[in-house]
């Protein structure tokens, strides 16, 4: 069994925030396997599915972000699970808005919700979707920043992201993280250097690979 947990604050004054990105991914995730038996207990959320042959809780914390350890803690304990079973979806400010990536373990980051979880469960390896938010404009503070609608701009690239997060944590449960992080993490792009920066070595190479390119070898 997976517990999928999307982090947020309830009520609707918050539901449109960058904040809730965790949120709206649980909420379009129930809707593609196609439940919505919604059910309160230990202070979320829950609604039980299957993805595959694999049972799946999927998740939304009731405590505010900065607590979602109380509840994610005790559902943890009661189904018997280990960190590893545990994904987690979230806002993350490091990554442009609709930039997603999957990470296998790690800290906290300086999110608040992701330290409430690590503290409930004294563990920090437990895979994280995180969604981009982007940074806080000029002026403004980390609070105003996550606590604000997604502008008008950002919105298709949020919901792009969900789109493409749904068969990615498809993947996660019917694969592994590790597969997942391989297919559907974005890929780094190489910077060319500057030909005056390049050895005479790296220079032929390339112009071998133009020469196949073109058809001239």
């Amino acid at each position: 069994m997976k517990l999928i947990a999307g982090l947020g604050n309830p009520g609707s004054e918050y539901a449109g925030n960058r904040h809730n990105v965790g949120w709206m991914f649980i909420d379009a995730l129930a809707q593609a396997l196609g439940t919505d038996e919604w059910r309160n207990r230990d202070k979320g959320m829950v609604l039980e599915s299957r993805i595959g042959t694999e049972k799946v809780l999927l998740v939304k914390p009731l405590t505010y972000m900065n607590n979602s350890g109380e509840c994610i803690g005790p559902l943890m304990h009661w189904y018997k699970l280990d960190p590893a079973d545990l994904i987690v979806v979230h806002d993350d400010m490091d990554i442009p808005a609709g930039t997603i990536r999957i990470r296998k373990k790690g800290s906290a980051g300086g999110h608040n919700g992701l330290k409430s979880i690590i503290a409930h469960l004294g563990d920090e390896n437990f895979g994280r979707v995180r969604i981009g938010i982007g940074r806080p404009l000029p002026g403004w503070t980390v609070i105003n920043h996550v606590l604000a609608n997604f502008p008008a701009e950002d919105i298709p690239k949020i919901n792009e992201a969900i789109k493409y997060l749904i068969p990615a944590v498809e993947c996660i449960v019917n694969e592994d993280i590790d597969h997942a992080m391989n297919k559907f993490n974005p890929k780094k792009v190489k910077k060319k250097k500057p030909e005056s920066e390049k050895t005479v070595s790296e220079q032929e190479a390339e112009k071998k690979e133009m020469a196949v390119d073109h058809g001239e070898v």
